[in-house]
């Protein structure tokens, strides 16, 4: 039997797995299926399923009335379509906050919600780490030692979401510690959205910091470089696993002197160039 259509997130999963149903009780087939939805091919919902292909809006009115949804589950499949399609981050957000009301008036929990609200501020990740480096602080001790903006109230309502969502715990003597000391959002698509709000917020801070703080409170290093689509896959492997041994180095930390920020970011500065396909030069910018 299928779950609640409100435990899913990704539609091409739930229709895949509607017509497995059908499917395994049945003579079912990808033809019948897309001929009771009202398309020409037989094969195009096995191509949405296989992700060759996506469904538009009105084939996902189709098909959601093809699978029988009515209701609040017919909405949930229309939002899961419309956040695929989102073109900005505001949509997807949108869309997404639509989902999660539909599945709390149903009782059912999206899978990543908390992440999802973890992510949309920078101040749950401070404020996770600074309350297990000061034991024992008080909301507006924590808030005074932020060098970003956040009142005593914010530092108390962040401390609650932590608690309550499983990020942090707390002894008996009201201290506060990490369930994990590492997070990752995984597969999770929906908290890209959160997370493209979480990278803005910290890169408008390294601003700030590049401007206020001196060389040897922080660190500015860059390289301009012309590049290949293969030399730039394997520039992201490297940078995925150098990451990885960041997060080993500091989760070793037995303690904790100050919160920092690890900001990696490789971008385009030129449209892709149909001619001289071989790296041309390197100038690299060291900490200034």
């Amino acid at each position: 039997m299928m779950k609640s259509i409100i435990e899913y997130k990704d539609y091409r999963e739930y229709v895949l797995e509607y017509y497995r149903e059908r499917k395994r009780t049945s003579a079912f087939t990808w033809r019948e299926f897309a001929k009771i939805a009202g398309f020409a091919s037989g094969s195009y919902l096995k191509l949405v399923c296989d992700g060759k292909t996506r469904l538009r809006l009105e084939g996902a009115k189709k098909t959601a009335h093809a699978m029988g949804l009515q209701g609040f589950e017919y909405d949930y499949f229309i939002l899961m379509v419309r956040y695929e399609s989102a073109k900005t981050d505001k949509e997807k957000k949108m869309c997404y906050e639509e989902m999660e009301a539909l599945s709390s008036a149903h009782n059912v929990k999206i899978l990543g919600s908390e992440l999802f609200t973890f992510y949309e501020t920078w101040k749950h990740s401070v404020v996770r780490e600074l309350a297990v480096a000061m034991p024992g602080a008080k909301p507006h001790e924590i808030a005074k030692a932020c060098r970003l903006p956040i009142s005593a109230a914010e530092v108390s309502n962040s401390l609650r979401f932590l608690v309550s969502s499983g990020f942090l715990s707390v002894d008996v003597k009201g201290n506060y510690h990490q369930t994990n000391r590492s997070l990752t959002t995984g597969r999770l698509k929906v908290v890209s959205v959160a997370v493209h709000s979480l990278l803005r917020q910290m890169g408008e801070f390294a601003l700030d910091a590049f401007d206020k703080l001196p060389i040897s409170e922080r660190h500015f290093s860059g390289i301009t470089m012309g590049m290949t689509a293969e030399s730039y896959e394997k520039v992201i492997e490297e940078l995925t696993e150098c990451r990885k041994r960041i997060v080993a180095i500091v989760s070793a930390d037995k303690s904790v002197e100050k919160v920092c920020r690890l900001n990696m970011q490789l971008f385009p500065l030129t449209e892709n160039l149909k001619e001289g396909k071989e790296n041309v030069g390197l100038k690299e910018e060291q900490n200034a």
